[in-house]
């Protein structure tokens, strides 16, 4: 699974002219699922959002995490960034998952974030979205979990 993580002051989505997840402070996390992904690998990628250390400290270093700072966190589905980009001027999709697999492993993903963080809102997976957020920093880094 990937993820870029961005830190924000704010973020949200929109479906059909209706705001579906809107966070003050947090992580906007767009998410990919590859084709072999599994629970595992979702559970791995969520741990890791939830604990990579992107905001600052009284020191102002990047030492605390989301869960130290009880931010929100916008999960969007955005299967694009399973692209193959190695060649061409044309983006392969073959190593994204299947929509039916990508549709599990989110909803999945969905069901453990909200399990474990308290603040958690969702883009909504397949729907044409607008997502507006301002980055803090900016921040912003790709996180990849791959199966063992």
């Amino acid at each position: 699974m990937i993820s870029v993580i961005q830190r924000v002051t704010r973020a949200k989505v929109t479906v059909r002219q209706q705001d579906i997840g809107v966070i003050e402070r947090g992580i906007l996390a767009l998410v990919a699922v590859e084709k072999n992904d599994t629970e595992k690998e979702a559970e791995r990628l969520l741990e890791r959002i939830l604990n990579y250390r992107i905001f600052a400290d009284a020191e102002d270093k990047m030492n605390l995490s989301l869960r130290n700072i009880n931010g929100g966190l916008l999960l969007v589905p955005q299967f694009t960034l399973a692209a193959d980009t190695d060649s061409g001027n044309r983006p392969s999709f073959s190593r994204g998952a299947s929509p039916e697999h990508g549709l599990a492993l989110f909803n999945y993903l969905q069901k453990k974030a909200v399990d474990l963080h308290t603040q958690v809102q969702f883009g909504q997976f397949g729907a044409d979205m607008q997502v507006s957020l301002v980055n803090d920093g900016p921040v912003t880094f790709s996180l990849r979990v791959s199966p063992r």
